[in-house]
């Protein structure tokens, strides 16, 4: 009853919120091209003066781009503004938090909300680091850049991109990195989830070198070998795999993005422990049609993937769905625990803003 009152009381502040709700352009498309600067010098030939105009050209291109996109260290691959340890301190991150809840009613998107799609956001541009080598990771923003932004697991992830925009024009100073973990938390906690212990200081990459390469991220047609190679890859144990995958509470698919079809709860824009009920009591029967493989429930109104069904048929995956159906307090805090690890992955180990306050 109380969980409830304070979804409520989270509904009613989003609605007043939006008499608030942040002013900027429309969204900017995800494929603007980036302009940058070859690492090497070029040809001798040419007059000094010749050399000291486009010089000068390319720096009033790079200002011109700053005044319209954002802070000019952004264009140059600076830290954000910063009064202390190279961490944009002087930013009102409570405002940033509030202008972002303020944008995620929307009655003409996926079940009234940018909630679940914001979340997917954080997680896939966390999702693709290697401890083997330390690529990939969520320091960088590089979905920002083909062709990270073209990756099929990213697909209808521009709409949460350029619906963030407008807060970066007016909160200049943050990191597209920073905003885009950042807003997952907050999606999390105004769905009705756990708060997260998110942590400023990631900075942005300024072209598509750090990409990652493409199959970083889960594929949904998969089983538990698959799951297991994707999570450990970044560092997650079993118990973290399962605590994660109860994001799948959220959100539905779409044939146009995934290729899969329907949600995976009857409560998308509620974040609970429904997705473990859910796996475990409902019968699951595959379904027939031209997509690829996903399984219906008998009203053939809910969906499960491969990989979700992974979880029930594996033992050691199995003892934790079958915990976080019981005990939603315990899903809570391990899902929070392993989520903050996640949007960290890719930060320096002794990055100032780990530190810093939130």
């Amino acid at each position: 009853m109380a969980s409830a009152m304070f979804r409520n009381g989270r509904q009613h502040w989003r609605q007043i919120s939006k008499l608030a709700a942040v002013a900027g352009p429309a969204g900017l498309p995800s494929n603007i091209a980036v302009r940058h600067f070859a690492s090497e010098a070029g040809s001798a030939s040419g007059s000094s003066g010749t050399k000291w105009f486009i010089g000068l050209a390319g720096l009033t291109g790079a200002v011109w781009a700053a005044e319209k996109y954002g802070y000019l260290g952004n264009v140059l691959g600076l830290p954000p503004r910063a009064s202390k340890d190279g961490v944009a301190t002087n930013l009102d991150y409570k405002a940033i938090r509030e202008d972002i809840a303020s944008l995620l009613d929307a009655e003409d998107y996926d079940d009234g909300s940018y909630g679940p799609v914001l979340v997917r956001l954080a997680w896939h541009s966390s999702g693709t680091y290697s401890k083997e080598d330390g690529t990939g990771g969520s320091n960088g923003a590089t979905m920002r850049f083909r062709p990270e932004a073209e990756h099929s697991a990213n697909a209808g992830l521009h709409i949460a991109r350029e619906l963030l925009e407008p807060i970066k024009k007016k909160y200049p100073g943050i990191s597209y990195s920073d905003l885009w973990t950042l807003a997952g938390c907050v999606a999390v906690e105004e769905m009705g989830g756990p708060q997260i212990n998110w942590k400023p200081g990631r900075s942005d990459k300024i072209d598509h070198k750090a990409c990652p390469e493409d199959g970083r991220l889960p594929d949904g047609a998969k089983g538990a070998s698959h799951v297991r190679d994707i999570f450990y890859r970044m560092g997650f144990n079993d118990q973290e795999i399962v605590a994660l995958s109860g994001a799948h509470s959220l959100g539905r698919c779409h044939t146009d993005r995934s290729g899969f079809e329907n949600p995976w709860t009857n409560s998308p824009t509620t974040f609970s422990n429904l997705y473990f009920t859910e796996l475990l009591d409902t019968k699951w029967k595959k379904r027939k049609w031209n997509g690829p493989p996903q399984y219906e429930n008998p009203s053939k109104e809910l969906m499960m993937l491969e990989t979700d069904l992974s979880l029930i048929k594996d033992k050691s995956f199995r003892k934790y769905v079958e915990l976080y159906a019981k005990d939603q307090d315990k899903f809570f805090e391990d899902f929070a625990a392993a989520y903050q690890k996640l949007l960290h992955l890719g930060v320096p180990v002794n990055h100032p803003g780990q530190h810093a306050p939130a």
